[in-house]
């Protein structure tokens, strides 16, 4: 799936910010990634080629950084994108979906009328973490009536509880993780 040289070109080109956003964090800056035309390219083939193993026939991003990687895979692909938004962002008719936080809860919010039964609908973000906003995603893909094809992140923080608490609902869809770190 991923071979050595571009998994090599894109670790090289995300950025590690200590202290952001709160001392002891270290960020995964990705826009270096982005600002090299060769990297994002080959980061959009590699998520291309999954979709068409998936078999999607819509492609969802989840905000924010998951609308600038799915998109293009979309159009790539040849397939819808429908951006997953947090509460209050879209108008029309919307489906919710709540889903815990550390220290609280969220709420995102997908346009009723994008699903439907039939689609196989892909996801893409860029980082797994504690899973909670794709977990959500998830519920609101299959509530539309639509079918989980997969999951692709571009990072997966390995230290973070992200792929045990999707397990149960990725149900027999794949998660893909292209850097595990």
């Amino acid at each position: 799936m991923l071979s050595e040289d571009v998994r090599e070109l894109l670790l090289s080109r995300i950025k590690d910010v200590p202290d952001y956003p709160k001392p002891g964090v270290m960020f995964k800056d990705i826009t270096p990634l982005l600002a090299d035309p060769e990297a994002f390219a080959a980061l959009t083939g590699v998520l291309v080629e999954l979709a068409e193993r998936y078999g999607a026939t819509k492609i969802v991003g989840l905000e924010a950084r998951g609308f600038i990687l799915a998109a293009p895979v979309a159009v790539a692909a040849g397939v819808g994108f429908v951006p997953v938004r947090k509460a209050g962002k879209l108008p029309g008719a919307t489906l919710a979906q709540s889903y815990e936080l550390e220290y609280g809860t969220a709420e995102i919010e997908v346009h009723a009328e994008d699903l439907s039964a039939g689609d196989r609908v892909m996801v893409i973000d860029d980082v797994l973490a504690t899973g909670g906003t794709a977990e959500a995603s998830l519920s609101l893909i299959r509530r539309a009536g639509a079918e989980v094809a997969g999951v692709a992140v571009l990072m997966e923080l390995s230290f973070l509880p992200g792929r045990a608490k999707l397990a149960d609902a990725l149900a027999a869809a794949p998660l893909d993780a292209l850097i595990v770190v």
